[in-house]
């Protein structure tokens, strides 16, 4: 069990630090990480280079959560012989070590995104129709509000629900409480933006345009 656990968060951190903002810089020519929010996120994506980049982004960001949680639950169901509460915490681990990855990467000096769009991949991945009604929710939550921050913490919630409801055994909330926790303390400078009125609305990143390079 020691050998797949630390297996499966070396693979998965390693995963989730490769970021879609890579791709975006590649075709665009702009380095996200040293414009407006100086971060790696689709957010930011979205601020400095258009809502079309910011898509891009969160689509890889996204795919590499679900991709991490097929993988891992394919080998655990071929190579292993864990049962339901051991399975639902090796999926769980997983997609943290996704999220510390992607937040925290090794080839970029521990400076990356906040994880919303790698956790809705594990969502989806691990339970396809709540990940579903969650993205709807934030998708209709950030357009209502006119504010992606209040979308994403209502998906978050939607995934400690599901994490209560439909995991096996007490790791699964305890993982999810975690990242719950780790998204606050790396939104509160946008709480603080959202508090003075300067948080970006969702309806800027859609008016904004690919830059010229």
């Amino acid at each position: 069990m020691a050998v797949w656990i630390l297996t499966i968060l070396i693979i998965s951190y390693l995963i989730g630090a490769i970021h879609g903002s890579k791709v975006a810089q590649i075709i665009s020519g702009v380095n996200i990480k040293k414009e407006g929010l100086k971060n790696s996120g689709a957010s930011n994506a979205a601020i400095v280079l258009g809502m079309k980049y910011g898509i891009l982004v969160a689509l890889i960001d996204i795919l590499k959560g679900v991709l991490v949680i097929i993988g891992i639950r394919f080998c655990l169901l071929q190579y292993g012989t864990f049962s339901t509460v051991e399975q639902d915490l090796l999926l769980y681990l997983a997609g943290a070590a996704v999220i510390l990855g992607h937040n925290f990467p090794v080839y970029t000096g521990f400076k990356g995104g906040k994880g919303t769009a790698s956790i809705i991949g594990i969502l989806f991945a691990i339970y396809w129709p709540i990940g579903l009604i969650g993205l709807l929710l934030l998708i209709g939550t950030t357009f209502l509000t006119d504010f992606l921050l209040i979308g994403v913490f209502v998906f978050y919630a939607v995934f400690i629900v599901a994490s209560i409801w439909f995991a096996e055994g007490v790791a699964p909330i305890a993982i999810a409480g975690f990242l719950f926790i780790m998204a606050v303390v790396l939104h509160i400078e946008n709480f603080r933006r959202l508090v003075r009125k300067e948080e970006p609305r969702i309806s800027a990143f859609l008016k904004k345009k690919k830059p010229s390079v």
